[in-house]
């Protein structure tokens, strides 16, 4: 499988209007079938990595009874056509008709009024007369309504098998959003930068730059797929980070989530002037342990929301932000995938709580003897108490190894 920054776009130039392409059927292998259209969708689907958020990532083409392509499309950004609009637009566009047509999905069409219409009734109307989507959607809002509706309006229907190649894909684009609507959580996912031996830092807190530039701009590709971008007040007060997204063209930058709880943020950090303009305006979530009834602190509090940031109460046992309760509130504002970058301190209280899904770790071919660990870990006693983890994906980022790890 591959990643952010290894991610290949090879479809840019079928959206233009003029394009033509007819989809061969090469044989199979006997234990994998093969939708050469639905692949298309799917790479469509991936040049929407970084757009749709909160909104799945979702690619559709349209093929003629031959195989030729007549529309595609993928979701654009929250509030704007999904891929199916899309896909019927750009046949429309092209002067092609759509009737009896089959449309490839990557995800059933939706089946509810939100920011958009419901896409099932926009292909019915278009006189499509087949859909094959690659995974039933999540939302309670649709949950197979939309496959339900196409089939009362007379079109044929089909999912594919939640094993194929096609729909495992599919959902991986998208691991997040399934995320929230079937667990109400985010997907956590800690971004650690370390040398070969585990430290993140010196003991002096030097820690720039461990890895390589390949690697810097690797994890920045990262943060762009993500909803928000989660750091701690000790990583605040030490480096005084900006947390965005830097050195690729984005469309938007993800939100920023800083668990404070004291309230000890900085007017002056860096990543308060962070928040930019417009409907795609970068929100900024504080949450904090602070009585709010506090006096002392009412002064900073409407500070903070003077320069547009939101105060969120979230105490928890020992003065400390509840992260568990943090992370549903999350889910609530849609927030999809969360991207932790943090200290060792938040890092192990994150890991402790079994709060993290998945492990991103950089890590520099250099040995750098005692410094600051990945994680603040309690001493164990047996082996057996050990975080249990699974290699997903391990590959080489310029002089560095990457690492991908979830939970076992």
């Amino acid at each position: 499988m591959r990643y952010p920054s290894g991610l290949a776009y090879p479809c840019h130039d079928l959206l233009h209007p003029t394009f033509a392409v007819t989809l061969s059927t090469p044989t199979p292998p006997a234990d994998r079938p093969l939708h050469p259209a639905m692949n298309l969708a799917l790479s469509l689907a991936r040049q929407a990595l970084w757009l749709t958020s909160p909104n799945p990532r979702v690619g559709c083409v349209i093929t003629a009874a031959d195989g030729s392509v007549l529309g595609l499309g993928h979701t654009q950004r929250a509030g704007g056509p999904h891929a199916e609009v899309m896909a019927l637009q750009g046949a429309a566009e092209r002067g092609h008709s759509v009737q009896g047509a089959t449309a490839w999905v990557t995800l059933e069409p939706c089946a509810h009024q939100g920011r958009t219409g419901p896409c099932c009734d926009a292909l019915a109307a278009a006189g499509i007369g087949r859909v094959v989507a690659a995974m039933t959607d999540p939302n309670p809002k649709v949950a197979g309504q939309g496959m339900a509706r196409l089939a009362a309006a007379g079109v044929q229907t089909e999912t594919l098998n939640p094993q194929d190649d096609i729909a495992v894909q599919a959902r991986e684009l998208n691991i997040g959003f399934f995320s929230r609507m079937e667990r109400g959580l985010p997907w956590v996912r800690m971004k650690v930068a370390a040398s070969l031996d585990g430290q993140t830092a010196l003991q002096n807190g030097q820690s720039q730059w461990i890895t390589g530039p390949e690697a810097r701009a690797d994890g920045h590709a990262w943060r762009a797929r993500a909803c928000a971008i989660l750091t701690g007040i000790g990583t605040v007060l030490e480096d005084d980070p900006q947390l965005n997204v830097r050195g690729l063209n984005v469309p938007r930058q993800p939100h920023l989530v800083a668990v404070d709880s004291r309230l000890d943020m900085p007017l002056s950090a860096q990543l308060l002037d962070t928040q930019g303009a417009g409907d795609q305006a970068r929100q900024i979530w504080i949450y904090t342990a602070v009585d709010p009834t506090n006096a002392a602190q009412a002064e900073k509090r409407a500070a903070l929301c003077a320069r547009g940031v939101t105060v969120i109460d979230m105490p928890g046992p020992g003065g400390k932000v509840d992260l568990a309760t943090m992370l549903r509130d999350l889910a609530r504002r849609e927030i999809n995938e969360l991207h932790v970058e943090a200290g060792h301190k938040l890092n192990g209280s994150f890991i402790r709580e079994g709060l993290v899904d998945e492990y991103l770790v950089y890590l520099a071919p250099q040995l750098l003897g005692p410094g600051q660990g990945m994680a603040n870990l309690p001493v164990l006693t047996a082996l057996s108490d050990a975080v249990q983890l699974g290699f997903h994906a391990v590959d080489r980022i310029g002089p560095d190894l990457r690492l991908l790890l979830r939970r076992v």
